[in-house]
């Protein structure tokens, strides 16, 4: 296994992402950055000659049915079960301007 991540690894890390941690956030990261790399470590370790690379684990593709036109809600059917309506549309809640939105 590789040696634990030094706090000014993971300080010179986030200074490259441009993070700001304080001691606490710079010590979890330690922490999870090491697991990360003892996993990598573990998967190094594992004899891989012979197998042959692949971008899926299996060759099963996507299974697509036919395109078939069925009827669907009539426009009255969906109004009465939209939760608000204004004419022929449905009502939403304002989410830019003043409708007090993100």
């Amino acid at each position: 296994m590789p040696e634990p991540l030094t706090v000014a690894e993971v300080e010179h890390v986030a200074k490259l992402a441009r993070l700001r941690l304080t001691a606490d956030q710079i010590e979890a990261c330690r922490r999870q950055l090491s697991t990360v790399l003892d996993h990598i470590a573990t998967l190094s370790e594992l004899d891989v000659d012979g197998v042959e690379p692949m971008a899926y684990p299996s060759d099963l593709v996507n299974r697509l049915a036919d395109d078939v036109v069925e009827p669907s809600m009539t426009l009255d059917d969906l109004l009465r079960n939209a939760p608000g309506v204004e004419g022929d549309f449905i009502a939403v809640p304002k989410v830019l301007g003043d409708g007090g939105g993100a």
